[in-house]
């Protein structure tokens, strides 16, 4: 361990926001209030699409009680063409809505009716009159492989294909050969905070309270949209209730409310509905993944090969990377890695928690149990086999891998005796499996700045533009300031999500904790150097000195910090640099996971009796944090392997189950009490915390194996995800 074992980072501190956020003083974006009132704003969607609109009628709206103006194309504000410029990247660029009489998707915003209550603009926008003239689409990319294309890059990954050794003759000479489609369905993080934003402008000047993930990207695209300078957008987000990866960005609500503010004059609030989402905010697309594993004879892995297509939004350039563990997983001779796209007129594709990880372990870790049992080799076993000695894809050597720790140590915990035949295991009616599966995902640090201001009353003020979407970033950077300066925590006030203050990666890609830390480390520990000179040009020695309250304490001195200090206190700044950190090693967090389920043998009905996980994810910054981190994650590999999926009209390419009575997500009687462990460490090429990203860890590796343990419950390979009821029936033997 590189650090010191009563450090306060690592402890199992609890929230410093807690009491706001379970008082209801907490103020999300929705809660902000202006004295001089807020106008509403009711998004008015399109019955279809894509097409233009052949006829608008807004006249009834515009009469009805309390409504200020109806938003059209007619009467929208100049914007920069959607999708411009084209090198900005999906965050950055333009999201213009409402700019002409073209309609791009099922649900695209044709109105938004401003009123003085959301109750009348939403009785407003039910008068609204709209036809569309449908033009040729593409809602499937999965029916359009043709149309496939390669992206110019996906989501987290330096190169979109990788090709390394002879996958035909690797795979030719292999004694055990797998082949295997799988297809994952449509997904949307349905965070309990719906997106909002509250727009008003002074002048030229926008102020955008709205809830968000990472600040600086969205005042660039505030920026971008509206033609105007980015020092005149001013992005507002202390509290963000859950992201997930679908408030990465500014979506159509945010533009909507800053053009409808600009017209009105008087600022205008506009809440997604639980609706709207599943058409104004991003989703996952469903995927085709194609995989081909050639083992040999006795179990070592020769050939590898993933495909993945997927849609692509049209004029947003994001696609998603399942092959991303794939490359890093396990030693073969070959491993070729393939990401195609279609384009396709359906709402924004963008990242979802455990972007390409998420799903790609769910087919990928489901094939290679599928290999192992055609080798006759324990899952476990074959694992461990087949650990690379180096990165597989760049050959890089590993800052660090404890996988098979992970593997070992969760295996002992949970009581794994091997794999037995399938349906073997019975209780009553209830076929019993169990499975296991691996976790890894890049461990990624970001450019990050914060600031540190000491008062002379001995009281630390923190501020980044870091954003806390629920994850304990206020809490976490509590502790490391507090342990940097050796004071008190509840001395240490920390302020975030305001783009004034200095920006950071914000909240997303598990890179956020790691980031914005070591830039507030870095803060702090120049601010102890300045201090340390201010009391040397006090004639005081500077080589040790401990601030207590309002004084500090220095060799035998002991003075107070207002006579060193003036009164606006000591001011301090930090920064962390990627490219000092990492040295040409390959990074990544770890983890293993082993379930138990139990099939209904004459309904089908899969209950998951137990979860368990070990991780590696460096230093953990707070144990209690991290484990429900973790524990989240695994819920949401629950949702995504038996629940979670986005069904399509594809007629007219509307989501159907547009609400959590037919979307279902995962509840209490669907979660086991989850067993979460973590190893100890201190990933001392990662940063200068020794911490690695966890909060997307735990849903990798939980889908497998749910999946692989109910193949020993029931003989059934998952071929498509989610897996339901019906999927399993005619697999079930007779009791």
């Amino acid at each position: 361990m590189d650090h010191a074992s009563n450090s306060i980072i690592g402890q199992a501190m609890n929230r410093v926001d807690g009491p706001a956020k379970v008082t209801g003083t907490a103020q999300y974006a929705g809660d902000h209030q202006i004295a001089s009132g807020i106008a509403e704003g009711y998004i008015v969607e399109a019955p279809a699409g894509p097409g233009r609109i052949k006829a608008l009628d807004v006249t009834s709206a515009e009469s009805a009680e309390g409504v200020i103006m109806v938003l059209t194309y007619r009467n929208a504000p100049a914007q920069t063409p959607y999708g411009e410029p084209e090198d900005a990247g999906r965050f950055t660029q333009s999201h213009a809505v409402l700019e002409n009489d073209q309609v791009r998707h099922f649900g695209d915003p044709v109105a938004l009716v401003v009123a003085q209550t959301l109750e009348q603009a939403r009785y407003a926008a039910s008068l609204v009159r709209i036809e569309i003239e449908t033009s040729d689409k593409i809602y499937n990319p999965l029916d359009h492989r043709d149309d496939a294309i390669k992206p110019d890059s996906v989501d987290g990954l330096d190169a979109v294909d990788s090709h390394r050794g002879d996958f035909d003759a690797e795979f030719a000479a292999s004694e055990n050969r797998l082949e295997a489609s799988y297809v994952t369905g449509a997904q949307h993080a349905a965070a309990m905070e719906p997106h909002v934003t509250v727009a008003q402008w002074d002048g030229e000047r926008l102020t955008v309270h709205m809830a968000i993930q990472i600040v600086s990207s969205a005042v660039s695209a505030f920026a971008n949209t509206l033609g105007i300078s980015e020092k005149n957008v001013r992005i507002i987000s202390p509290y963000t209730g859950g992201g997930f990866g679908s408030k990465l960005g500014v979506h159509n609500e945010a533009i909507l409310a800053a053009l409808a503010a600009k017209v009105c004059a008087r600022p205008v609030r506009v809440v997604q509905t639980r609706r709207n989402l599943f058409a104004n905010a991003p989703h996952r697309s469903r995927h085709l993944q194609e995989l081909k594993l050639g083992a040999g004879q006795h179990g070592k892995l020769k050939a590898i090969r993933h495909y993945s297509l997927a849609g692509m939004a049209r004029d947003y350039p994001f696609a998603e990377a399942p092959a991303s563990p794939t490359r890093a997983s396990y030693a073969a001779n070959a491993i070729h890695t393939i990401h195609r796209v279609v384009k396709a007129d359906i709402p924004k594709v963008d990242s979802m928690r455990a972007p390409g990880e998420a799903i790609g372990t769910l087919t990928f870790e489901t094939a290679v149990d599928e290999l192992a049992e055609m080798c006759q080799i324990d899952p476990v076993a074959f694992r461990m086999m087949n650990e690379p000695a180096t990165d597989p894809s760049s050959g890089d050597a590993f800052a660090d891998r404890r996988l098979t720790e992970c593997i070992t140590t969760a295996a002992d915990r949970f009581g794994w005796t091997g794999r037995v035949a399938p349906a073997s295991r019975r209780e009553g009616r209830n076929l019993i499996g169990r499975g296991m599966a691996v976790a890894i995902r890049p461990n990624v640090l970001n450019e990050a700045r914060a600031e540190v201001t000491l008062s002379t009353a001995g009281e630390l003020t923190a501020r980044l533009d870091m954003t806390d979407i629920g994850t304990g970033s206020y809490t976490i950077l509590t502790q490391i300031a507090a342990d940097t300066l050796s004071i008190p925590a509840n001395l240490v006030s920390v302020e975030l999500g305001d783009s004034a203050f200095p920006e950071t990666a914000g909240s997303g890609g598990s890179f956020g904790a790691a980031s914005s830390g070591s830039a507030l480390l870095d803060a702090c520990r120049n601010l102890k150097i300045l201090l340390g000179e201010h009391l040397a040009q006090a004639g005081l020695s500077a080589n040790g000195f401990k601030i207590e309250g309002d004084r500090i304490l220095a060799g035998s001195s002991d003075i107070a910090l207002a006579d060193i200090l003036d009164s606006d206190g000591l001011h301090a700044e930090g920064a962390v640099d990627p490219d000092d950190y990492g040295h040409g090693t390959a990074q990544y967090s770890y983890g293993a996971q082993f379930c138990e389920v139990a099939v209904d043998a004459d309904t089908g009905e899969i209950r998951v009796r137990r979860l368990l996980g070990v991780f590696d994810a460096g230093r953990i910054l707070n144990e209690k944090t991290a484990r429900s981190q973790l524990m989240g994650g695994m819920i949401f590999g629950i949702g995504g392997a038996l629940l979670e999926e986005s069904l399509m009209d594809e007629r007219y390419g509307s989501f159907m189950n547009r609400d959590f009575a037919e979307n279902h997500i995962a509840v209490n009687r669907d979660v086991p009490d989850l067993e979460v462990h973590m190893l100890d460490g201190f990933s001392k090429d990662a940063n200068p915390l020794g911490s690695k990203g966890i909060g997307e860890l735990g849903i990798c590796g939980a889908g497998p194996a749910i999946a692989n343990a109910i193949y020993e419950a029931t003989g059934f390979r998952a071929r498509k995800f989610p897996i339901h009821l019906e999927d399993v029936l005619d697999h079930l033997p007779a009791l």
